[in-house]
């Protein structure tokens, strides 16, 4: 089941010619989950030739604007195409009032069911086949949210010696043990999936994380990631500016990276001030303490595969 995260911006607070405002988008199989979207979501949709039409599930950390001003632009679009399953946008409180807002003051003809959830805090936000998507409150200026998606555990793999050195016959019951149901053979015996099967696998999990300070237990919130995308907005010569702000430097998110044991860190909202070459410097400071550090690029496409 292939798992890819497609970054459609990378700035903050203002939109650069070659810097959108911060989004992600994860697509699981035929499913789309977008976290935040900013001014000019939608032009990025289409350089990546992405079915936008497709997403599922709207996730948004908070209501500022260069972190939802996309939002009305995907909602009418979406009613330029049939369109039978709803459309989910979770976020924290005032989500819904922008959102109807929105709706009322553009005149929006919509002709498809949107469904808000407001979160305050740390909670199961949406289920689907598989898997399972979590919030947590952040410390920002107003509520912000992080959110994970993880994958449900996976069987082990199957060992065909083993079924046939039990009798199993080649053929339709080696997929009933495969899918975990026990069968009878024909001498009466009946044999259990954990006799055929190696031990559980874990599945995948991504958590994405913006527009905060340090808070406690955050580690442990993201802890296993195979991808954090997480805010590097300041350098370390401007941590009192990223204290009086809100918002993390690229150490922090390292240091984050770092305690919740995650397998690759990948730097988002970038402040305006800082040009490709200086991005570097705080990719360096970032690397002293998680090496498997890496800058988001507009456009960039992830694989998360499955580690086996």
């Amino acid at each position: 089941m292939n798992m890819e995260l497609f970054v459609l911006g990378t700035g903050g607070m203002m939109p650069l010619p070659n810097r959108a405002l911060t989004s992600v988008l994860l697509r699981r199989e035929g499913e789309l989950f977008l976290f935040d979207c900013g001014e000019g979501t939608q032009v990025s949709l289409r350089r990546l030739a992405l079915r936008w039409k497709k997403i599922s599930v709207i996730l948004v950390s908070h209501t500022h604007a260069d972190h939802v001003t996309g939002i009305p632009g995907i909602l009418m679009l979406s009613s330029q195409v049939e369109r039978n399953e709803p459309l989910y946008i979770i976020g924290p409180p005032r989500t819904r009032e922008y959102v109807e807002a929105s709706r009322r003051i553009l005149d929006m003809y919509i002709n498809y069911e949107i469904v808000v959830k407001e979160v305050t805090g740390q909670e199961t936000v949406f289920e689907g086949e598989g898997y399972r998507i979590r919030s947590r409150l952040l410390h920002h200026t107003k509520p912000c949210l992080a959110y994970c998606l993880e994958e449900d555990m996976r069987p082990g793999v199957f060992d065909p010696d083993a079924a046939q050195g039990l009798g199993v016959p080649r053929g339709p019951m080696w997929s009933t043990l495969q899918s975990g149901t026990a069968v009878r053979l024909d001498s009466g015996v009946e044999v259990q999936p954990g006799q055929v099967m190696g031990p559980q696998r874990k599945g995948r999990k991504f958590s994405f994380v913006t527009d905060t300070t340090w808070v406690p237990g955050l580690p442990d919130f993201v802890r296993g990631s195979n991808l954090l995308i997480c805010e590097g907005m300041f350098g370390e010569d401007l941590e009192e500016d990223a204290v009086d702000k809100k918002h993390l430097t690229a150490t922090q998110a390292a240091q984050i990276a770092l305690e919740g044991g995650v397998d690759r860190l990948g730097l988002i909202h970038y402040s305006p001030r800082y040009t490709e070459r200086e991005l570097k410097r705080l990719l360096h400071q970032a690397r002293q303490i998680f090496p498997g550090t890496f800058l988001t690029r507009d456009l960039q496409v992830i694989d998360l595969p499955y580690v086996e």
